[in-house]
């Protein structure tokens, strides 16, 4: 049996994460591949019902909250979804892992780093590759003034916060240059899913 791959996408708002994951696993179907999509929070029935609760802008939770409920829906994906995914030889393709956590909770709302670390290691499920999506200040506004309006409790952040979101992301990825490969978002969705497919043949060799 093939060994499972655990490829996960990070970034800002508006960076098209979404977008290159459906794209990414659409190119390694088409290659034969078994390809789990998912995302985070969710992808399990608990975990998305934890996502209902974070997302949801009229209810006031503050940032360690946010940290525990987010680990507590990663938990449940993790075994419930992850790992089984794993175990029988499929490539998993996770919208936003725990790197979203340290960088928007973390850095962006000052959950302390060593806190966040630990219920990583709890977790004790590292990716094998991680793209980094990242993308100009002006064109990531542009994207996202082409929605119709925030969302969740996130898109309604201020500049300040989404800078020292961007400065975690940019922080981690230099910590970890052996997992994460920092993938420019700003050409055609097409354009970045071929950069990325090209990246993970070189890095893992599949």
């Amino acid at each position: 049996m093939a060994q499972g791959l655990f490829i996960t996408l990070e970034g800002g708002e508006g960076a098209g994460k979404s977008t290159a994951a459906r794209g990414l696993a659409e190119a390694l179907r088409a290659e034969g591949h078994e390809v789990v999509l998912t995302r985070e929070p969710g992808g399990t029935k608990g975990a998305e019902a934890i996502r209902a609760l974070l997302l949801n802008q009229d209810l006031p939770l503050d940032a360690l909250a946010q940290t525990m409920l987010h680990f507590a829906a990663r938990a449940d994906h993790v075994a419930g979804l992850i790992r089984p995914a794993l175990a029988r030889g499929a490539i998993v393709i996770c919208d936003r892992f725990y790197d979203s956590t340290m960088a928007y909770q973390a850095y962006g709302q000052n959950v302390p780093i060593a806190q966040v670390r630990a219920l990583i290691e709890l977790v004790g499920l590292q990716p094998d590759i991680t793209f980094l999506l990242t993308l100009p200040e002006a064109q990531a506004q542009a994207r996202l003034a082409q929605r119709a309006a925030a969302t969740d409790r996130y898109e309604q952040m201020n500049r300040d916060f989404f800078a020292r979101v961007q400065a975690g992301f940019a922080e981690i990825a230099a910590a970890a240059p052996e997992r994460v490969v920092t993938i420019d978002a700003s050409p055609a969705p097409e354009a970045v899913v071929a950069t990325m497919r090209t990246a993970l043949r070189a890095r893992t060799g599949r």
